[in-house]
């Protein structure tokens, strides 16, 4: 593995790498040694697999709020997406800045976001599967969102979105007084 950190400090583009031969391909997709080089040492606690129908849904942007904040890290295992994620750690120098990339099952890439990130994707294809490992548990009374049309954070879908949930429709958008979150709580 790979790891490249992006603009957005403690996230991370890890490009697996494939060993081949004429039967297919292996690869690692975690391996705790190299994943306590770049300081992570929390454990995987759950394992989600989303599924989405029609290129250029979008899902997102979505986090937890602490004490349930939760490092991701997400995988396209079919198709292609751009995924999302968007800096909300209150008192960042980065804060409400947004890194985007093309997860695909092609490229192999994943990607490693931190505690006190949004997260989001459209699909660039029919038919996409994304693998996600969670720190936390899922804590309904504690999850988050931001429109992914945050007209504060510009983020530039490639395509017209064809589906978003009601839910992400009704995510309210952010005023001048949002702060992020703080991680001190967590």
């Amino acid at each position: 593995m790979i790891f490249e950190e992006t603009p957005l400090k403690n996230s991370y583009v890890i490009s697996l790498q494939s060993f081949s031969d004429n039967r297919g391909w292996f690869t690692r997709t975690f391996c705790k040694k190299d994943f306590e080089k770049i300081g992570h040492s929390e454990e995987w606690v759950q394992l989600n697999h989303s599924f989405t129908v029609t290129k250029g849904a979008i899902r997102g942007m979505h986090f937890q709020y602490p004490p349930h904040s939760e490092i991701k890290m997400v995988r396209c295992i079919s198709g292609g997406v751009l995924d999302v994620i968007v800096d909300i750690r209150k008192g960042s120098p980065t804060f409400l800045q947004h890194f985007s990339i093309e997860l695909s099952a092609i490229n192999k890439k994943m990607l490693y976001i931190p505690k006190g990130f949004a997260h989001g994707f459209q699909t660039l294809s029919d038919n996409c599967e994304l693998i996600y490992h969670h720190t936390m548990y899922y804590e309904k009374n504690s999850e988050g969102a931001l429109r992914y049309d945050e007209p504060l954070l510009s983020i530039k879908w490639p395509l017209e979105p064809t589906d978003i949930s009601e839910r992400d429709l009704n995510h309210q958008y952010l005023t001048r007084s949002f702060e992020g979150i703080d991680l001190i709580l967590s």
